[in-house]
């Protein structure tokens, strides 16, 4: 279900305006063991759960790609650059929430063409009965990300993990009550005050994608203000 991303989206205030997101359950944060948290791109797993995993206090990452196309034509970065820079800064978001030894699994896949069947191997070698297994949700409407959660929905369903999808570009194309979207599957995830300060800093941790590059339009902010302020709230959300 790939969507264009174009434009600035559904503002915030409208989500926040929605009577039904202060109706979904609490997901109860009870995991046996550290989560596997999965990320199409460096700062995807940021943006949707860093304040689930510095609540938790524990995690493994699963670093599908680099993130190196996320400036395709950059006047400023080549693509092993970026590969280095997004690298970096994950470590640094990881530090910010108090997850210094997060083991790290990086799969190198090439970024915008990740190969599905790969992902799923190496998601199924990392998973086991009952483990959390954090991804993009299947339908999120970005490629990188649909492919990611497939595999991660194939992974779970192989070995008997739990499967919990998070929304990242949902926010942006689908409006409140979109029936496109599994509205009667969503999970808040409240957040304390500790957790909030620590995603805001995660978040931080990724100038080269929140802020411009260079003053060309193909070094532009990948993560504008409109779109961060979709990932400020007090509460995350994933699909049960």
């Amino acid at each position: 279900m790939v969507k264009p991303i174009v434009d600035e989206g559904t503002p915030e205030q409208r989500w926040r305006a929605w009577p039904a997101m202060s109706a979904w359950p609490p997901l109860a944060l009870d995991p046996a063991e550290p989560p596997l948290v999965v990320a199409p791109h460096p700062d995807d797993e940021i943006l949707g759960v860093a304040g689930l995993m510095a609540m938790l206090g524990r995690a493994d990452l699963v670093a599908v790609t680099d993130g190196e196309a996320s400036h395709p034509h950059s006047t400023v970065h080549s693509p092993t650059e970026l590969a280095a820079i997004r690298r970096a800064e994950t470590t640094e978001a990881l530090s910010r929430l108090g997850l210094r030894g997060t083991a790290v699994h990086r799969l190198g896949q090439p970024d915008g063409d990740i190969h599905e069947s790969i992902v799923t191997k190496e998601l199924t070698a990392l998973l086991t009965p009952g483990r959390w297994c954090l991804s993009t949700w299947r339908e999120d409407g970005h490629p990188d990300h649909e492919a990611v959660g497939r595999a991660a929905a194939a992974a779970c369903a192989a070995t008997g993990a739990r499967l919990l999808e998070y929304p990242i570009w949902t926010w942006h194309w689908a409006a409140p009550g979109d029936p496109a979207v599994p509205w009667h599957r969503a999970r808040r995830i409240e957040l304390t005050a500790e957790a909030r300060f620590a995603k805001a800093a995660a978040i931080a941790a990724f100038p080269s994608q929140i802020a411009a590059l260079g003053p060309a339009e193909a070094d532009a902010a990948i993560l504008p203000p409109h779109v961060l302020a979709r990932f400020t709230r007090p509460f995350e959300v994933v699909f049960t």
